[in-house]
C-alpha cells in the first residue's frame, strides 16, 4: 500500500508544508512506500490526486489542510475504488471530522496511518463535482465561502470569520426567490433565506445545524429557511447553530431525501464544503458510489 500526502501551502493563516514534512518522516521513517506532494494552486491537489489513484495499486490519500483540501482530495479520488481518503487536520475549521467521536485523534499519525475503513456517502453536486460533507444555496452560502478573507485577519478564529461573514452579509441582504424540487416531487417555490444541503453535520468552525446526520445512511438532510429579517437572523442564529431548528417552525422546514433540486431566477452562489460554485439551476444528489474513507481506529460518527 502506498501513502501519498497532499499538502496545501495557503490552508491556514502560514505555511505548514514543514511541520507537516516533520510529522510525516517522524512516522514514515526508513520506510519507501510513501510520498508528500505540496500545491501552490486552487485545483491543483484533486489533479495530483487523481495522478496518484490513476498509478494503480491500493492508496491511501491524506488531506494536509483544511476541509477545502479534503474536498480536492475527494474529487480526485472519485472513479477509483484502490483509494482510501482521510484528512491530517491543519485547517482553521476541520469540520468534516468532527462528525467522529474524537476529532483530535486525526493529529495523531501514527494511529491514522493505522486506521479502519468505512464506506460514506458522496453527494453529487450536478455533472462535475462532488462534496463530503455540506453544501447550502443562498444567504449560507455566500457566508461560507467568504470565511477565508476573513480567517487571514490577526486573531480571528475559524468561528469568528464565519460570525464576522455573516455579519457582511446580513447587511448585504438576506433572501432571494428560489424553487426546491425533491426527489419525491414535492415543491416549495417563494422567496428562501437558504437551503442547507448535508451528508456530515458541522460547519462553518462551529455550526451543528443537523447533529442527527450521518455521512453513511443514504440521505441528505435539507433545511429550508423562510425569507426572515436582518433581525431574526441575528435573533435565531445561535440555535440554529446548536442544531435547534425545531423550535423555530415558522422559520425552518427540514426534509430528507436522496436528491433535490434548487433553481434560482439568475446566477447565484452555491457552497460545497467551503468551495464556491455560481449557478442558476442545481441539483444535488447521493451518489451511487461510495467513498472509502479511513479514520483512527476505534472512533464512532454520527452519534449528534
Amino acid at each position: 500500500m502506498r501513502h501519498v500526502f497532499f499538502v496545501n501551502s495557503a490552508a491556514g493563516k502560514t505555511d505548514q508544508t514543514a511541520r507537516y514534512e516533520a510529522a510525516v518522516r517522524a512516522v514514515f521513517s526508513g520506510r519507501n512506500d510513501w510520498e508528500l506532494q505540496v500545491s501552490h494552486a486552487p485545483g491543483q491537489i484533486r489533479d495530483m490526486a487523481r495522478a496518484a489513484c490513476a498509478a494503480g495499486g491500493d492508496v491511501r490519500l491524506y488531506a494536509c489542510g483544511g476541509d477545502g483540501t479534503l474536498n480536492e482530495v475527494v474529487n480526485g479520488a472519485v472513479g477509483f475504488p484502490n483509494a482510501a481518503v482521510t484528512h491530517f487536520p491543519g485547517g482553521s475549521g476541520n469540520d468534516f471530522i468532527k462528525t467522529f467521536s474524537d476529532p483530535a485523534a486525526f493529529s495523531d499519525l501514527r494511529r491514522l496511518a493505522e486506521g479502519d475503513e468505512a464506506a460514506f456517502d458522496l453527494v453529487c453536486v450536478g455533472d462535475d463535482c462532488v462534496a463530503l460533507n455540506v453544501c447550502s444555496v443562498g444567504f449560507d452560502a455566500r457566508i461560507g465561502t467568504e470565511i477565508a478573507r476573513y480567517k487571514r485577519l490577526p486573531l480571528v478564529t475559524g468561528r469568528g470569520a464565519y460570525v464576522i461573514s455573516a455579519l457582511v452579509n446580513t447587511i448585504r441582504g438576506v433572501h432571494q426567490p428560489l424553487e426546491v424540487t425533491f426527489d419525491d416531487g414535492e415543491t416549495f417555490s417563494g422567496e428562501r433565506t437558504m437551503v442547507y444541503v448535508a451528508n456530515g453535520s458541522w460547519y462553518g468552525g462551529s455550526f451543528h445545524p443537523v447533529p442527527e446526520a450521518r455521512p453513511d445512511d443514504g440521505l441528505l438532510e435539507v433545511l429550508l429557511v423562510a425569507p426572515v429579517s436582518r433581525l431574526t437572523v441575528a435573533r435565531v442564529i445561535g440555535k440554529y447553530r446548536s442544531g435547534q431548528y425545531r423550535q423555530y417552525p415558522q422559520y425552518i422546514t427540514h426534509r430528507r431525501c436522496r436528491s433535490v433540486r434548487i433553481r434560482a431566477d439568475g446566477s447565484t452562489a452555491v457552497n460545497l464544503d467551503g468551495e464556491l460554485l455560481h449557478r442558476s439551476d442545481v441539483t444535488f444528489r447521493i451518489a451511487d458510489e461510495k467513498l472509502r474513507f479511513f479514520y483512527p481506529r476505534g472512533l464512532s460518527w454520527g452519534e449528534g
